[in-house]
């Protein structure tokens, strides 16, 4: 876990994440302004909850781990900004899937 996430620790099932920019390459001299670029769903994964619990009560392992560079929804979770750092906190099941 990176020091500036280190004030933030997500509860249950949730995952904070930190968007992965993609190259600001320009082709044929066009720059697009952020405010009309698409979200980045790709992301790693800075910190994890505490987990969810099953119906029985049995605490439930996550599928992700600190680290991994994931697939997010495009619309889900919660923008926060920490130390100028603008980071994801989302529920698990907002992660689509794992960039092996």
């Amino acid at each position: 876990m990176s020091k500036s996430s280190s004030n933030i620790k997500p509860l249950g099932d949730r995952v904070l994440v930190r968007h992965l920019e993609e190259n600001e390459q320009v082709q044929g001299g066009i720059i697009i302004p952020d405010s009309a670029k698409e979200k980045p769903q790709e992301a790693e994964v800075v910190a994890l909850g505490t987990g969810k619990k099953d119906e029985s009560g049995k605490a439930v392992d996550f599928e992700v781990k600190v680290g991994d560079r994931v697939i997010i929804s495009k619309y889900g979770g919660t923008e926060v900004k920490l130390d100028g750092q603008k980071l994801l906190l989302l529920r698990e099941d907002d992660i689509l899937g794992i960039v092996s």
